[in-house]
């Protein structure tokens, strides 16, 4: 899943280069942190989140064929 973040955020940004996906697993499932350049968060958040709604959409769909519970936030 990290690497699924990784990948499209990398599309997404001006500075790929800045880009830091960690993962944590919890209690409550896999948790994804995705940090990226202060010009850049616009991007990656969109108009009205829509951008980071898909990016979450996209993750949770490839994470349902394994069975897990992944949370994208975004820093």
């Amino acid at each position: 899943m990290k690497e699924l973040v990784e990948v499209i955020a990398k599309q997404l940004v001006d500075h790929p280069e800045e880009i830091v996906v960690t993962e944590k697993e919890t209690a409550k499932g896999l948790i994804i942190q995705l940090n990226v350049a202060q010009s850049d968060m616009g991007k990656v958040i969109g108009k009205q989140g829509r951008i980071a709604n898909a990016i979450r959409s996209v993750v949770k769909a490839a994470a349902s064929k394994e069975d897990k519970k992944v949370i994208v936030d975004i820093m």
